[in-house]
Order: C-alpha cells, then sequence, then structure tokens
C-alpha cells in the first residue's frame, strides 16, 4: 500500500521502535538509525520518519540531539522499598533511605537544598500535622538527583513551634538527615519515628515541575503526601513529593502483625 492508504506506514514505525525499546533490544542511550536509513528500510517518506519519531518523543522514549541523530532516552532510575527495616538500617547507618538505596543500585545520589523557609501553614498542612490553621511551619525544600539529573521535588514541612532554633529551621544540610536530628536521644526533639502513611496519585505535571524535572512530553508525575507519626502517634514531618512517573518504582512493605 502507498502512504496514503490504509496501512499508516508511521505506525508501523512507531511500533516497531517502541516494542525494541521498552523490550531493551535497543539500550539507553543507543543511536537509531537514520531519517534516511528508516524512510529506506519502511518504503516511508522523511516526513512519515519524523511523524513517527515525533510520537516517540512525546512518549518519553527517545531524545534528538543536534548534528548527532535520535538516541533511545537513558532515564534513571530507581527502586524505593519503605518498610520499617529497610528505614532502621539506614538511619542506623546515618543515611537517608533515598541515598542508601540509590546507592545500593550502583547509582550516584545528590540532594540539593534549594530554600529553608517558615510560612504560614496551609489548611491541609495544619490538618495533617495537628496545627490550628495559618500556625507556621518550617519548609525544607530540596530536589532529589540521580546521576546529575533530577527525579524529584521534596518539601518537609515541621511545626516551626518544634523545630525553631534548631538546625532544621536553618539553611544548611544536616549530618545524618533530619530524622536522624529528631531522633538523637541527646537532641532538643527526641521523638522516635514509629511510622508513615502515603498518599499516591499521579497527575500531569506544572510547568515548572515539568521544566525542573526535565520531563520529556508526555511524562506525568507521582504526587507523594506523607505524613510521618512518632511512637506517640503525634504527626512530626509532612513530606511532599512531586515525583518523575518514568525515574521511580514505589514498593511497599506492609507488616500486618
Amino acid at each position: 500500500m502507498t502512504e496514503g492508504g490504509g496501512s499508516f506506514p508511521y505506525r508501523r514505525i512507531v511500533d516497531d521502535l517502541r516494542a525494541e525499546i521498552t523490550a531493551a533490544r535497543r539500550a539507553p542511550g543507543e543511536r537509531l538509525p537514520s531519517e534516511h536509513d528508516l524512510a529506506a528500510q519502511y518504503a516511508a517518506s522523511r516526513p512519515t520518519v519524523r511523524r513517527a519519531i515525533a510520537v516517540l518523543k512525546a512518549e518519553g522514549l527517545v531524545v534528538s540531539e543536534q548534528g548527532r541523530g535520535m538516541f533511545v532516552r537513558s532515564t534513571p532510575h530507581v527502586r524505593l522499598l519503605l518498610s520499617g527495616a529497610n528505614y532502621r538500617k539506614h538511619r542506623n547507618a546515618g543515611l537517608s533511605g533515598f541515598n542508601a538505596q540509590v546507592r545500593e543500585q550502583g547509582q550516584v545520589p545528590e540532594q540539593r537544598l534549594l530554600d529553608v523557609v517558615a510560612i504560614p501553614a496551609s489548611s491541609d498542612i495544619a490538618q495533617r500535622l495537628h496545627l490550628a490553621e495559618n500556625e507556621r511551619v518550617v519548609v525544607r525544600k530540596r530536589l532529589f538527583m540521580i546521576n546529575d539529573r533530577p527525579v524529584a521535588f521534596c518539601d518537609s514541612y515541621y511545626a516551626e513551634a518544634m523545630v525553631k532554633g534548631t538546625v532544621i529551621a536553618k539553611p544548611q544540610r544536616i549530618k545524618g538527615g533530619v530524622n536522624g536530628f529528631i531522633e538523637d536521644p541527646a537532641g532538643p526533639i527526641r521523638r522516635r519515628i514509629a511510622r508513615s502513611v502515603d498518599e499516591l496519585s499521579a497527575r500531569m505535571p506544572s510547568r515548572n515541575e515539568f521544566d525542573g524535572l526535565q520531563l520529556a512530553a508526555g511524562v506525568p508525575v507521582v504526587d507523594i503526601v506523607r505524613t510521618v507519626y512518632d511512637t506517640n502517634g503525634n504527626p512530626v514531618e509532612v513530606q511532599h513529593t512531586v515525583a518523575a512517573a518514568d525515574r521511580h518504582q514505589f514498593q511497599y512493605e506492609v507488616s500486618m502483625i
């Protein structure tokens, strides 16, 4: 059939390349055949090939580099396991769960501290932290990186009354992480973390999230709100994370004992 018929050659190009990429028959970073070669292989025109490549770009599978060609998109990916045993193992080692698990998977983690501010709590944050609406909270804003690529924004909220005057309220990194400081038996807070409750939803990113996480067109984000409780059942922290959906796999282990 000709290109104007019912065979839709661009769809065959899309389907074939997508299948090769998702089945790992084409490795991340691998260069794809040129437009000329694909046009010859599928007996298609160059505009048809470009249309197929545009679809694969929109799906986040392919990137183009000026003067070099088209490549399978190389995406850092991390599997995050949330369990009590994992949390304690990393806390005892003085590591954050994110950093520890990224390293265990042979990649390089980084947490960039973007800002630390004290603001009135929104109604949602106030409710989760058992505060009066507009009571002040300290927010620590971070960007999580893997292999120098952004993978998630994470804002952590704490009642100002709990953290005022401590390193948590200051724009500096905290050795051993915030939870290590909160749990330090010789520190000013001395509250032991007992459990957390996560609420996950998927959505399309805002413009700032799209740009900041360097997302491909069509890639959604996972919106995660985690409320962390101490052994007395009182909320200690609320984390709001916006994670690139194509760079994460979440695994939860729940003890039913």
